[in-house]
């Protein structure tokens, strides 16, 4: 099948909330860990992300340790995990400062995951996603947990053209490790 002269590549931008966190006592947010709990679900999340065809060509962390830490055991269930940029400026970012970072990819990545926090994500894929597959759109609504993934796909010349309701929300996934028996919480 050809395709078609001058059709806009598809891109897909997959959001990824860090895995869920430990509150240590005296510790500053930025430099939470993971929980027990987390350090089990960022892996299923490089699962999922593998099973479902939506390895990235670039990565956009947060610096934050628990974010750092979701990147680093999801990214270790990959063969050859792609290049990460780890970003300042999305730890604690909103809608306007997410989307700018993502302007910023260059156009050659058609595939870009972005790692960070909530509110931020929750409301990113809200506002890019013009609609979504099956219930995905009023899922987000409800709950954007730990580990939970999107997919928002779209077609576009370069990265700086995503705008508010120009993605479809073609998958959402919450992956949960499986705890061994007898261990952690």
């Amino acid at each position: 099948m050809n395709a078609r002269v001058g059709a806009r590549p598809l891109r897909r931008l997959v959001v990824l909330r860090h895995a869920k966190s430990a509150w240590p006592e005296g510790v500053p947010d930025h430099l939470r860990p993971l929980a027990p709990r987390g350090r089990r679900d960022a892996p299923a999340a490089g699962v999922a992300l593998a099973e479902t065809d939506s390895l990235p060509d670039l990565a956009l962390c947060s610096t934050a340790v628990r974010a750092r830490q979701t990147w680093e055991l999801a990214s270790a269930e990959w063969g050859t995990p792609p290049p990460v940029r780890f970003e300042p400026g999305l730890y604690a970012a909103d809608v306007a400062e997410l989307l700018a970072a993502v302007h910023q990819v260059p156009p050659e990545v058609e595939t870009l995951l972005l790692i960070g926090h909530n509110p931020g994500l929750e409301e990113l894929v809200l506002e890019l996603a013009g609609d979504g597959l099956d219930d995905a759109l009023d899922e987000v609504r409800v709950k954007f947990p730990t580990s939970a993934i999107a997919v928002l796909a779209w077609h576009g010349g370069t990265w700086r053209e995503l705008a508010p309701g120009t993605a479809l929300l073609t998958g959402l996934t919450v992956p949960r490790g499986r705890k061994k028996q007898g261990r952690d919480r």
